[in-house]
């Protein structure tokens, strides 16, 4: 699980359950071997992920041929409303995991959902990059105070 920062004003009890919680959540929720076969699932999954952070991350879930979890890894992180996404980077990592697809993330820790051109041309410089050593991008999500989908928005 990537550490999550909780905000500063909750007491440190209320703190420790809230990442027990989620410990637990994520324990029943998505382990290797099971299938990210709805966008709706991952959405939530990514939202427990992803709701806390105080800075932009970048994940990327690596996925078999048959859609199934092979592990999930925060690659970059970076100020409250940027991070730098190297493909090259992305392209050892999905290498090294033996991955047939992705599905990459990043938040927007504003709550904005807005998609930026730069959120569009990285998404596609990656989606070229990964194709060149046959993995597909399934989807791009921006988690927010709610999550847009690249693939539900037609832009992969």
């Amino acid at each position: 699980m990537s550490e999550l920062t909780l905000a500063s004003t909750l007491p440190t009890s209320e703190q420790r359950l809230i990442r027990r919680a989620l410990r637990l959540l994520e324990k029943y929720q998505r382990q290797p071997g099971d299938p990210f076969t709805s966008t709706s699932m991952t959405k939530t999954w990514l939202q427990l992920q992803m709701l806390h952070q105080e800075r932009e991350v970048f994940i990327v879930i690596y996925l078999d041929n048959q859609h199934c979890l092979l592990e999930q890894e925060m690659l970059f992180a970076g100020t409250l409303s940027h991070t730098e996404v190297h493909p090259r980077e992305v392209v050892k990592s999905a290498l090294r995991h033996n991955a047939a697809a992705v599905i990459l993330a990043h938040n927007h820790p504003s709550g904005t959902t807005d998609i930026s051109a730069a959120d569009r041309h990285v998404t596609q410089r990656l989606a070229k990059a990964l194709a060149l050593v046959d993995v597909r991008v399934l989807d791009h999500l921006v988690v927010g105070s709610e999550v847009v989908s690249f693939a539900e928005q037609g832009w992969l």
